[in-house]
């Protein structure tokens, strides 16, 4: 039950974490868990300030003997991905998540956990909580919508902190610190198309994709998962060429950074064709499956029969719109040849949904060089507008440069070779953090990001190792103690 993960160590942070797994929490609806923080910081003693957007930064004294030493901020963000299994009931806007301990790992029962990034929130608390640590003047800002465009940093006043240095607690693997990160923007077309009457002499499929892994769009692009709107769209265009189908929906994904599990689309097939149809499918199956076997080992094609649609879309507006679906890359466009293994630029082919006279196509592009970044958000709304599409791109948000001669890099790797006997791994990451938008409005703060190990963010497999959770509160309390003085 999610009650046991509360006596797991140390205490006073799963507790915490216990009670953001309590709060529902979507990106966009996050009423209830501000509510339960206004309400912490009341119960502990500490005013706090609110923004419009619904940023929350509290501020706590130094103990006796700190205060000669640097101002910090730890900043986590508090919504998190809502992903479930298709056949679980539960609704992200009410449903509390549930818990359950495996091998060494908390994760969730059939959803995202919201350890990405509840754990960093859940440590922000517990420091904030805590009368025996000792530690400079500091303040924790907790900020909102962070996965669906990270508006919450982008509304940010540049008055509404005021610290030295950031401490970001978003980084998911223990022993790693994040000195940079990508950039990223959003590319969205509108693909409008002429309905026209069901043709008579045709049966009805529901057709789809699914058993993908999916994954953050971030940190898995780099493995090279398949995309079950990139495949549907492959099988889709080949039957339309063979055997004439007609499509009257598609629809796959739900969040512009996860990479899409799904995929289903409502088709109608000649009679006369039906046989060949089922028979393609069962060969595009092993296609797949020969393809994916060693990255996606649950991968597999569908078709069931279903109820008539309302109206399918003109064969003109039906083929231009699966030939631009397959011209939008999806996946890595460039590696770094600057630091060895690391994604330069990608993009992601992200949601796909049928409206009642359009569809609607959102991508993501990621990158690490400002200019490559929206040359590739131009390619994909290249490749939209060869198809009929209306582009829009969204306002994005900045990539994070690394400082190699960053004072608190320093120092905290100096602390994390005094606790562990070994120096941190120091990493620029293809992932968006919002250390990037909050450097751009604070260019004087000093920043660094770490946190425990956590896997399979933005799937319903998403988990947290237990014992990396302490490795990084004690690193926390390591770096607190020796913060640097003030200049």
């Amino acid at each position: 039950m999610g009650i046991e993960i509360k006596e797991l160590e140390p205490k006073n942070v799963w507790s915490y974490f216990y009670d953001f797994t309590q709060q529902p929490r979507p990106s966009k609806k996050e009423e209830k868990i501000i509510a339960y923080l206004e309400k912490t910081f009341k119960e502990l003693g500490f005013e706090y300030k609110k923004d419009e957007v619904g940023n929350l930064a509290v501020k706590k004294p130094a103990t006796p003997g700190m205060e000669n030493r640097k101002s910090f901020c730890i900043q986590a963000h508090i919504d998190m991905v809502c992903e479930k299994y298709k056949e679980l009931d539960f609704d992200f806007d009410n449903d509390p998540i549930e818990t359950e301990i495996v091998d060494g790992w908390v994760k969730a029962k059939g959803t995202t956990l919201g350890a990405d990034n509840g754990m960093g929130a859940a440590m922000g608390l517990a420091l904030l909580a805590s009368t025996d640590i000792p530690h400079p003047a500091y303040e924790l800002l907790f900020t909102v919508d962070e996965e669906t465009g990270m508006t919450g940093v982008l509304e940010l006043k540049e008055d509404f902190i005021d610290s030295e240095i950031l401490i970001n607690l978003d980084t998911e693997d223990d022993h790693v610190f994040s000195i940079g990160c990508a950039g990223g923007i959003s590319t969205v077309g509108k693909y409008k198309y002429e309905a026209e009457n069901v043709p008579s002499g045709y049966s009805f499929y529901n057709v789809g994709i699914q058993g993908l892994l999916g994954g953050h769009s971030g940190v898995q692009i780099n493995e090279e998962r398949a995309n079950a709107a990139k495949l549907l769209t492959r099988f889709l265009l080949k039957a339309s060429e063979n055997f004439g189908i007609r499509l009257s929906s598609i629809n796959s994904g739900s969040k512009h950074n996860a990479i899409p599990r799904d995929a289903n689309a409502i088709v109608a097939v000649s009679s006369n064709e039906e046989g060949k149809f089922l028979d393609y499918l069962k060969e595009f199956d092993g296609i797949i499956k020969s393809e994916y076997q060693m990255n996606e080992p649950d991968v597999n094609a569908y078709a069931t029969k279903t109820d008539a649609p309302d109206r399918v879309m003109s064969k003109e507006n039906q083929r231009r719109i699966l030939l631009s679906f397959t011209a939008i890359h999806h996946g890595i466009a460039r590696w770094s040849t600057a630091i060895e293994g690391l994604v330069q630029t990608s993009t992601n082919f992200a949601i796909v949904e049928t409206k009642e006279d359009y569809i609607e196509v959102l991508t993501s592009q990621r990158s690490s060089i400002h200019t490559e970044k929206m040359q590739m958000a131009s390619t994909v709304g290249a490749a939209m507008e060869l198809g009929g599409a209306d582009v829009s791109y969204g306002d994005g948000y900045p990539s994070w440069e690394p400082n190699m001669d960053s004072p608190i890099v320093k120092t905290a790797s100096e602390m994390h070779e005094e606790l562990f006997g070994s120096k941190p791994v120091l990493e620029v990451i293809h992932a968006g953090l919002e250390c990037g938008l909050i450097g751009a409005k604070y260019p004087k703060m000093d920043m660094l990001s770490f946190g425990p190990t956590i896997k399979e963010a933005h799937t319903p497999e998403e988990k947290i190792k237990i014992d990396t959770v302490q490795n990084s509160w004690d690193l926390l309390l390591k770096i607190l103690a020796n913060m640097p003085e003030k200049s």
